[in-house]
């Protein structure tokens, strides 16, 4: 299935971010708009429970799985945003890492925020995306 993201950098901006600071998707793209992947297991539990890193691998596996069932996979996504539920710098740098390695050289523009709580019982992290997906 040929990929529809292309991401877009600038010179005139930092090379700091672990990101590209733009994408876009061809006018044919469908797009696949996630619902923020939670770190709940297949019986809807919290899993690693007080672990930011551990919280952000399950996020990745489930939103992964929704992704498929869209016809998708995470090169098809065109950005990101990741929720931690902290006010520690620290605990957000863990959970963007678990996502960083997860897109490897698909990094694609996400928005990492601090928040004051999530939406489950001991959940610190949700992961937010869009995906563009051409069809054949």
């Amino acid at each position: 299935m040929p990929r529809s993201v292309s991401l877009i950098r600038s010179a005139a901006l930092s090379d700091v971010a672990e990101y590209a600071y733009a994408a876009t998707a061809p006018a044919a793209a469908r797009l696949v708009f996630l619902a923020g992947a939670c770190p709940l297991d297949a019986d809807g539990a919290t899993v690693a429970v007080g672990d930011h890193a551990g919280q952000a691998a399950q996020c990745v596996a489930n939103m992964t799985t929704a992704l498929a069932a869209a016809g998708a996979t995470l090169e098809d996504v065109i950005s990101t945003r990741v929720l931690v539920a902290s006010t520690r710098q620290e605990d957000l740098v863990t959970a963007w890492q678990v996502v960083r390695d997860a897109f490897g050289a698909h990094d694609v523009p996400s928005t990492l925020m601090g928040v004051t709580v999530l939406g489950y019982a001991d959940q610190l992290v949700e992961i937010e995306a869009v995906a563009a997906v051409l069809d054949d």
